[in-house]
């Protein structure tokens, strides 16, 4: 087993962008759960962000491209639905990076709890603005560009945002 070769992969990995949130690389995501090197080929264990998430295949596809392309293949992903993907696997860095892309970063979830399913109207919890840091906002809608980000709109810079929802 070769630790450079596991270790470059990393490398390549975290070049990968998200397809939805090009802000991100799949290693900031926490998509990418473990790189094994078999010898022949390398095994990259992807956690998809939920089971019915329109990018997977191209994740999927983008991933051995990568590695392909740096001269670490033949590879191989293997999809791992277990444990569930959680927001709380998207990396300090990634959450830096989608504040400065303009997306609130989600809050921590507690995995022994889970998130209990609300029904609010606007005023839900508290987001700080990304652009200005105000907590002053509301809930415009539940669904943003993607499922897994809600509409919100600051009530002191005015400016509409995307929330990554903790989930």
């Amino acid at each position: 087993m070769s630790t450079d070769r596991v270790e470059r992969a990393w490398q390549v990995l975290d070049t990968v962008l998200d397809p939805e949130v090009p802000a991100l690389s799949v290693c900031d995501l926490g998509i990418v759960r473990e790189v094994i090197d078999h010898g022949a080929e390398l095994e990259v264990v992807l956690t998809p962000t939920y089971s019915g998430c329109p990018a997977t295949e191209v994740i999927e596809a983008s991933v051995l491209d990568a590695l392909e392309t740096e001269g670490l293949g033949p590879a191989r992903a293997t999809l791992r639905r277990a444990p569930a993907w959680t927001t709380d696997w998207i990396s300090a860095e990634g959450r830096r990076k989608l504040n400065d892309y303009g997306i609130a970063p989600p809050g921590p979830v507690s995995p022994e709890d889970g998130v209990p399913i609300r029904i609010f109207g606007r005023k839900a919890d508290a987001v700080a603005c990304p652009r200005c840091g105000s907590a002053m906002t509301e809930r415009l809608s539940a669904f943003g560009s993607t499922a897994c980000k809600a509409m919100y709109r600051c009530l002191s810079c005015r400016e509409p945002f995307e929330h990554f929802k903790p989930i």
